[in-house]
């Protein structure tokens, strides 16, 4: 009984990892190749081939091995230094993106002034 609880939550383990690093591969695909050069981070094909390794190791190993923690160690690094970098050159969200809390429809609101 215990061992098969254990298996349980290394499943849900697996799991997370894999959905963490199918969630770093995916944003670096939807990333522009010259926001990687602009930022000086390896280029988009170099993460992409170390995200996608990371997934299919996820994918076929599980937990039971050492692959799936260097592909998690990889992941921690695109999200905590490549993705915060590349989205500063590219200017954020994009779009989407919205100005400060006291911007009005015809830009900032200076209090009567």
């Amino acid at each position: 009984m215990l061992v098969e609880g254990f298996q349980q939550i290394l499943g849900w383990v697996s799991l997370g990892l894999l959905v963490f690093t199918v969630v770093a591969f995916l944003d670096a695909v939807v990333r522009r190749e010259d926001a990687y050069r602009a930022a000086d981070k390896q280029s988009k094909g170099f993460w992409l081939l170390i995200l996608g390794i990371a997934v299919a190791v996820n994918v076929f190993l599980g937990v039971m091995s050492f692959l799936p923690i260097l592909g998690l160690i990889a992941t921690i690094v695109y999200f905590v230094d490549v993705r915060p970098a590349l989205r500063q050159v590219s200017g954020g969200r994009g779009p989407r993106r919205r100005g400060s809390s006291s911007d009005g429809p015809y830009g900032p609101y200076n209090g009567g002034r």
